[in-house]
């Protein structure tokens, strides 16, 4: 997901949705020059908080909130990279998509075990979608826990 994000592409400001364990947000810093990771699971943003605080990224930082409306105070972001799968693609993220910039997540299809991996990149003329691989990841929850 990394890779195709990057893919020709000068890496600046990415979104990370779903921090989990921190190990996606800490790559993500020896790539991007800023990095935001929000985690809607109050344990796991203090898991990964300790996890990270040893390799002092100054250029990271991580929130507790609601991955569905992103993180309009720091938008727009040259990618956005979501590590949960949506039923549909989240208007907040869209909106925070820079210019020439992309997006990639998994959405689920009608049935839950159906997801698929894919790339939305803004263009001069809008939002164009490309579907990539099937995937299987856990669900995008609305909301903070």
């Amino acid at each position: 997901m990394i890779e195709v994000l990057v893919h020709k592409k000068e890496p600046q400001k990415v979104l990370e949705v779903g921090t989990g364990c921190g190990y996606q947000a800490a790559v993500l810093a020896q790539i991007f020059r800023e990095v935001y990771s929000i985690e809607r699971i109050k344990g796991l943003h203090e898991r990964a908080r300790a996890n990270l605080l040893g390799q002092r990224l100054a250029n990271l930082r991580l929130v507790h909130g609601d991955g569905h409306a992103g993180l309009d105070k720091a938008a727009p972001f040259q990618a956005i990279i979501v590590a949960a799968a949506a039923r549909a693609v989240p208007e907040a993220l869209e909106r925070q998509i820079a210019r020439g910039g992309r997006m990639i997540l998994p959405l689920r299809g009608l049935h839950r075990e159906a997801q698929r991996l894919v790339l939305i990149e803004r263009s001069g003329r809008g939002l164009i979608e490309s579907e990539l691989d099937p995937v299987r990841f856990v669900p995008l929850e609305a909301g903070k826990a």
